[in-house]
C-alpha cells in the first residue's frame, strides 16, 4: 500500500475502527484514510525495509523494526526507523502503536498532514 501508494488498499488491510498511536498523535479509520490519500497524490516516493531480526508475529499481532524512506523532488531522502507494534482483528490491522525516529511529524513532507 504505501510504496505504491494506493490509498485504496486501505479498506482492504484495515479494520474500519482502526486506531493509530504515533508520537503522540492518536488518529482513527477515517482520517488515517483521508489523509494518506491526500500524502499519496503527491510526488512523495516511498521505500520500505524490514529488519527480518526484529519481527515477532505472535498470530493476531506483530512487533517489528522496519525502515521507511521517503523522497520527493529536490529534497534529499529522509530515513524513518520506525518501531512497532500491531494487532489484528478478521484479518485486517486494528491497532497500531509506533514510535518513528526522526518524527514523522516534524518532516516538510507531512507538513500539511492532520489528525
Amino acid at each position: 500500500m504505501v510504496v505504491e501508494k494506493d490509498a485504496s488498499a486501505i479498506e482492504r488491510f484495515y479494520d474500519p475502527e482502526f486506531a493509530m498511536f504515533s508520537n503522540g498523535v492518536t488518529q482513527g479509520y477515517e482520517s488515517f484514510r483521508l489523509e494518506h490519500e491526500k500524502v499519496y497524490d503527491t510526488e512523495i516516493q516511498y521505500a520500505v525495509e524490514v529488519a527480518e531480526d526484529a519481527w515477532v508475529d505472535a498470530g493476531d499481532r506483530v512487533a517489528a523494526r522496519v525502515w521507511i524512506t521517503t523522497k520527493r523532488p529536490d529534497e534529499s531522502e529522509t530515513r524513518i526507523e520506525v518501531i512497532l507494534i500491531a494487532t489484528f482483528r478478521d484479518g485486517r490491522i486494528y491497532r497500531v502503536w509506533e514510535t518513528t525516529w526522526p518524527s514523522w511529524t516534524d518532516l516538510e513532507a507531512f507538513k500539511n498532514y492532520r489528525t
